[in-house]
């Protein structure tokens, strides 16, 4: 295989928080592509379809069933570029997928680049690479999540109550990174009788007494069914975290260390290439990583939940004026979005690095590299850099591209 724009074979995982059956995008989206083998199970849930170059699950040439990163190593300069090479090696520097989600997601975090580059030496198999892993996660549809520290005013007025007293240091007058960790570690390291004890007396309180963080009310039994009144993950992201509930075409950035669950939704994400993690809540006692590494991990540094936002912009790549960029503060990856109604076209200019794209929506052509391709619901392709891509849209066409340059 010869060409810089060819069409990728892309697979799903089958964590427990994913949707099921067809009722999961991620894996509506696999089926779409023809020539695949893939086939939907009712009754099985669908978490991830995974789009990049990493070798736990990765895309692979349609046409020849190479995996991508083969392809990438034969052809590094024709695909990724001089500049891209130099910058990040042999390899997407980014990881695109597409996730459904049931029920939420472990509470975690994704080491910076110093600690990956310890917990792979210590421990391989579980820290499979040494780099970090920022995030962006842009809604497909309604999505909730739970990302970042929430305000410390808030965090106060909550522990105020009586029942969660007891997790505040002793002598507390005022609330800082430091007693947050405090509270945070005590949480995570207490009994499952304390946790589902202060879960029950949490549920008694009157949803005024809240205040405007009565959400909590209606979210405990919620997380409550999905991973038990013992989970301290529960208390953790109700109490310690900022709640969010975006709208399709909404972006939130998660940085190397930024706690977050997501909770419900289908979502794009994509994030630079690792797949390093630390867990400690919302999953079995047996899954949880480390309390203490874990809780040194993070700055715990608190933001207001609008900080959390990634706005689009227009992309000046996009010369019709039919895609807007979200572009995380880091040099990975951005994500391009072109949005066109039936008879509609759009040309992005050509990109000095590799570009993923998949079509969300819609069906029409693309022209790149002299050559012209169906675009349809669920097909992703591999763009060389360099290669100029035309779209027409023969229905309403979604498009989402992650690049890097």
């Amino acid at each position: 295989m010869t060409d810089s724009v060819f069409q990728l074979n892309c697979q799903c995982n089958n964590y427990p928080w994913g949707k099921t059956g067809h009722d999961s995008l991620a894996a509506r989206l696999c089926e779409k592509t023809p020539g695949t083998g893939f086939k939907i199970q009712d009754g099985k849930e669908y978490a991830e379809m995974w789009m990049g170059d990493y070798p736990e699950l990765p895309a692979k040439s349609l046409d020849t069933g190479e995996d991508l990163h083969s392809i990438i190593e034969r052809r590094k300069s024709e695909l990724l570029g001089a500049s891209c090479i130099k910058k990040f090696g042999v390899a997407l520097p980014f990881l695109p997928k597409i996730l459904s989600i049931q029920k939420a997601l472990p509470l975690q975090i994704h080491p910076d680049k110093e600690l990956a580059e310890r917990l792979h030496q210590k421990d391989p198999e579980k820290f499979a690479d040494t780099n970090h892993k920022p995030e962006i996660a842009l809604a497909l549809s309604k999505f909730e999540v739970f990302a970042g520290w929430k305000p410390f005013e808030k965090a106060r007025a909550l522990f105020n109550l009586k029942p969660l007293q007891g997790f505040l240091p002793s002598n507390t007058t005022d609330f800082s990174a430091e007693v947050l960790r405090s509270v945070a570690h005590a949480i995570l390291t207490s009994t499952d009788s304390m946790i589902t004890e202060t879960q029950n007396a949490l549920a008694s309180i009157p949803r005024e007494n809240y205040g405007d963080q009565s959400y909590i009310v209606d979210l405990l039994p919620r997380l409550q069914q999905q991973y038990s009144k013992s989970d301290p993950g529960n208390l953790v992201a109700l109490l310690c975290m900022n709640y969010m509930v975006l709208s399709a075409g909404d972006s939130i950035y998660v940085p190397a260390d930024g706690i977050h669950a997501y909770l419900s939704g289908d979502i794009v994400e994509c994030m630079a290439r690792s797949n390093n993690v630390i867990n400690t809540g919302f999953c079995p006692r047996a899954d949880r990583d480390d309390i203490e590494l874990f809780s040194s991990s993070l700055t715990f540094n608190s933001h207001r939940a609008e900080e959390m936002l990634l706005e689009s912009r227009p992309s000046p790549k996009g010369r019709n004026g039919k895609t807007v960029v979200y572009a995380p503060p880091l040099s990975e990856f951005s994500m391009l979005a072109t949005m066109l109604q039936q008879g509609e076209t759009e040309t992005i200019s050509p990109i000095q690095g590799p570009t993923v794209m998949i079509v969300t929506k819609g069906s029409g052509t693309m022209t790149a590299d002299g050559k012209t391709f169906d675009v349809k619901e669920g097909y992703v392709f591999f763009v060389g850099h360099g290669k100029e891509i035309s779209y027409r849209a023969t229905g309403s066409l979604r498009i989402y591209a992650a690049f890097a340059e």
